[in-house]
């Protein structure tokens, strides 16, 4: 990721390797991903976490990211930042077609070929007709040519499918309904990542999402109501083959009301029901035998929540919220938080100041608290508090900067423990841990044609927090339109040297393992061509061709270049 302060790990290897998010010291399960203001997850997972690999970007709009934690907003998982992934909406037309194809090479720094090894279609019919508004979206993408392992001598293929349709009807000029369907499908071949070896494994997953969303406004206000399911099936083909099958049920409700033009008032229920199984194939046997029975895993949610927004006309803006969580395994939990903030205008701009005090909780996968032979039904919520002091200039030159020093602790951490006689079980530690750092951001228009954005962000961590995460990262692009419709952006990034843990096969233990830092410098040009409905692009991405790691023993891109266009008919 070239945003401030987030980290995608695995983004840069081969197709198909597992995606971790980092951002302000926290993982995957300290991240919650929003599809269209719905919170995903699968809860056959760990860490309760959602699959990137999932989306297919064709079909993204927008991707927000709010940093800190955001609980009372957002419930669980809300720690450290939540991604809000917004998806297409249909086009003010009558019919809209849309095609894009895009071709490409992929291969190491050490292996330079020019195959086309990647392949990337999408197609999608959409528009307006009166009230009622319509999409259809497919997606595929065919990606070969790098093995998963570095030592690795066989391609380990990537292979995915989308699909997303929307129907909206707006009833009145109040009453809006919009519902959806999508499948997302991807099969990943993966080594052996304890021998470090080929290994003829697979992992199949599919997902089916169902919702509908409605909103009503009202003349201080707004009535909405989303609710989704989402159904997830993931089946390993290996040594050790394994299925799982998870569904999840999100209805979120909640009103805005206006008080003022300055203040209004957010009180919303959001109700969430996990459900999971799990099949193994036992030794000398060849069919799967259910080893999480789904009547057994399964858990609810009922949270309530209050947000109050306060504008003034002398600067000062606050943010407050509580939300009450209801959980059925370990009962209720209270989460609160306050955002004040000051802008002051200037002959030359603005000043901005801001200062949060916000709490969040995690609460345990059903994987860690019912599996048969970690899991522990005693786990509590994992609690995190974050603190954040910031600032930001802004110039009339379309010139900003800004400056955020956060410091977050964590307390009751799910951790896998070793309970003695190599018996191990998921538990609450009793020790607090904390990071904290420095987020920098810069940008500034030369021109109307030349736009320069830097940005760097500082983590300190302590040990057992700190996997993957480098201390420095420093991101720059530079943006030039020289043409009318002809766009060029060279973009740089720095991440300093990263802790990893691999498992010695000599040893029997996992051994730590410092990653050197790295710096890759990428090229993009794209070009919409004048009164028409073509455009083209192409990239050239690790243009110096750095041999690098993101996870030790792992392949990462070396030197790519692919070409695209687009066409709106």
């Amino acid at each position: 990721g070239r945003t401030v302060g987030v980290e995608i790990n695995g983004a840069r290897s081969n197709a198909g390797q597992n995606l971790s998010y980092f951002i302000r010291g926290g993982r995957n399960r300290q991240v919650l991903i929003l599809i269209d203001g719905i919170q995903v997850t699968d809860p056959s997972q760990i860490g309760n976490d959602y699959d990137l690999r999932l989306l297919n970007a064709d079909q993204v709009e927008s991707i927000e990211i709010l940093k800190g934690a955001s609980s009372t907003l957002y419930g669980t998982g809300a720690a450290t930042a939540v991604i809000n992934i917004k998806l297409k909406d249909p086009e003010n037309q009558p019919v809209q077609l849309q095609l894009k194809s895009v071709l490409g090479t992929n291969s190491a720094s050490s292996e330079q070929n020019s195959t086309i090894n990647d392949f990337r279609n999408s197609i999608a019919l959409n528009g307006t007709l009166g009230e009622i508004t319509y999409l259809a979206s497919f997606g595929h993408q065919f990606t070969d040519g790098l093995s998963a392992i570095q030592s690795g001598k066989e391609t380990d293929v990537f292979n995915s499918y989308n699909g997303n349709f929307k129907l909206g009807y707006d009833v009145s000029s109040r009453l809006k309904v919009t519902s959806y369907f999508s499948f997302d499908r991807f099969k990943a071949d993966f080594d052996d990542s304890f021998a470090m070896m080929d290994a003829a494994n697979r992992l199949l997953t599919n997902q089916h999402r169902l919702g509908l969303t409605s909103q009503y406004s009202y003349k201080k206000g707004s009535f909405n109501l989303n609710a989704a399911l989402n159904n997830v099936e993931r089946e390993v083909e290996s040594n050790f083959p394994t299925l799982f099958k998870s569904n999840s049920l999100v209805v979120d409700v909640y009103n805005r009301y206006n008080v003022t033009d300055n203040f209004y008032l957010l009180t919303g229920l959001n109700i969430q029901d996990n459900q999971m199984e799990s099949f193994s194939i036992p030794f000398g046997e060849s069919d799967f035998n259910q080893d999480i029975d789904p009547e057994n895993a399964q858990f609810t949610i009922a949270d309530v929540y209050l947000n109050s927004v306060l504008t003034t006309d002398i600067g000062i803006q606050l943010n407050a919220g509580l939300r009450l969580n209801n959980h059925s395994e370990y009962g209720s939990h209270l989460v609160y938080s306050i955002n004040p903030s000051y802008v002051k205008e200037t002959n030359f701009g603005y000043v901005k100041g801001i200062v949060s005090l916000s709490t969040a909780y995690i609460t345990p996968s059903l994987y860690q608290l019912i599996e048969p032979t970690f899991g522990n039904p005693d786990l509590q919520p994992e609690e995190n508090q974050t603190i954040e002091i910031g600032s930001e200039v802004s110039l009339k030159n379309n010139t900003r900067f800004s400056l955020v020093y956060f410091t977050r602790n964590e307390d009751q951490f799910i951790d896998f423990k070793d309970t003695g006689n190599f018996v191990f079980q998921y538990q609450n530690v009793s020790e607090s841990f904390k990071a904290s750092g420095l987020e920098f951001t810069a940008q500034t228009d030369l021109s109307d044609k030349l736009k320069i954005n830097v940005n760097a962000t500082y983590t300190k961590l302590e040990e057992e927090l700190n996997l993957r995460i480098p201390e420095f990262k420093v991101n720059s692009s530079i943006n030039y339109r020289p043409f009318t419709g002809t766009n060029l952006n060279i973009a740089y990034q720095y991440n300093a040297e990263r802790r990893d843990v691999f498992f010695n096969n000599n040893t029997f233990e996992s051994e730590s393992v410092v990653l050197k830092p790295f710096g890759l410098l990428d090229l993009f040009v794209s070009h919409n061509f004048k009164n028409s409905p073509l455009s083209c692009f192409a990239s050239l991405t690790n243009l110096l061709n750095k041999d690098f790691e993101e996870l030790n023993g792992f392949t990462t891109r070396g030197r790519n270049v692919s070409i695209g266009f687009g066409l709106k008919l």
